[in-house]
């Protein structure tokens, strides 16, 4: 069952899948991942990750066939891994970055975000994977190294464990002002493997920069937020939350952080994330 529990933002009724409409906030852009079943995803909208990217000590190996990355053909994208002996570690799965970018408007409220669940497979069988919907800095596009591009992970989990993790990265590696690698996290419980809404919002309605804050949400319940002045740093800042972003969706394989697949970890769709729709929005 689909449902938000935004307290203080109060959706309309929309068609399934559709993006739903926010008092206050206008749609700017989203994808509903509409289209027939087995076909790959928008590629205006999105560039499809193709290799092996040789971070975090991760396993997989990215690709564009439509085993990876599809539409449903019920108005969702499916990301799903795979065991593949031919791959280089073991491994292929998908990755999208969005060829879209966005900049938080002055004096406004931005806000983005998708409605995801995850595959059925049991908890216990699902060590090593690891789902994510998170921002970069579209400057690291053009030159700029990781961690100062800025990077927002407005979703992420790993092993299955239903626990949500929100986090920014930052500024220098490693240390510097997001203690990186670890960057400045905060979590939240999830009630289950289903359909939730998760949310960020960027608000430069403050009358200095310092006051500003970045907000993450499941299902309208706040569970992170950092604010200019927890930054410190006006260039820093200025990364997050006054220059350009993208969106990334992908599932990881392996990594320093959830470790590797052990002989229980399967594959397959039981294993994907799904998404029904990414959206941003604007006052």
């Amino acid at each position: 069952m689909r449902f938000s529990l935004a307290a203080f933002l109060l959706p309309t009724l929309v068609s399934a899948w559709a993006p739903p409409s926010y008092s206050g906030y206008n749609l700017v852009w989203s994808d509903q991942f509409s289209g027939a079943s087995g076909t790959s995803p928008n590629t205006g909208n999105w560039n499809i990750i193709t290799g092996f990217l040789n971070v975090n000590a991760e396993l997989e190996t990215y690709t564009s066939s439509t085993n990876n990355v599809q539409i449903s053909g019920g108005g969702t994208l499916q990301i799903v891994p795979w065991r593949d002996s031919t791959a280089q570690d073991g491994w292929t799965s998908g990755r999208l970055e969005s060829t879209y970018t966005f900049t938080p408007g002055a004096g406004k409220k931005t806000m983005a975000e998708a409605e995801i669940r995850f595959g059925s497979n049991a908890v216990s069988t699902k060590q090593g994977i690891w789902p994510a919907f998170w921002i970069l800095g579209d400057s690291i596009r053009h030159g700029t190294s990781w961690p100062e591009c800025g990077e927002l992970d407005i979703l992420e989990t790993v092993d299955g464990q239903l626990t949500g993790y929100g986090t920014v990265h930052c500024n220098v590696y490693p240390g510097g002002i997001c203690n990186e690698p670890n960057g400045i996290q905060g979590s939240i419980g999830i009630p289950d493997q289903g359909w939730h809404y998760w949310r960020m919002v960027w608000d430069r309605t403050a009358s200095s920069w310092e006051s500003e804050t970045i907000t993450w949400y499941m299902d309208g319940q706040q569970f992170q937020q950092i604010t200019g002045a927890r930054i410190g740093d006006y260039t820093t800042w200025t990364s997050l939350m006054y220059s350009p972003l993208y969106f990334i969706l992908n599932v990881a394989v392996g990594g320093s952080w959830p470790g590797n697949p052990n002989s229980a970890t399967l594959d397959g769709y039981g294993a994907m994330m799904e998404v029904a729709y990414v959206a941003q929005y604007s006052t």
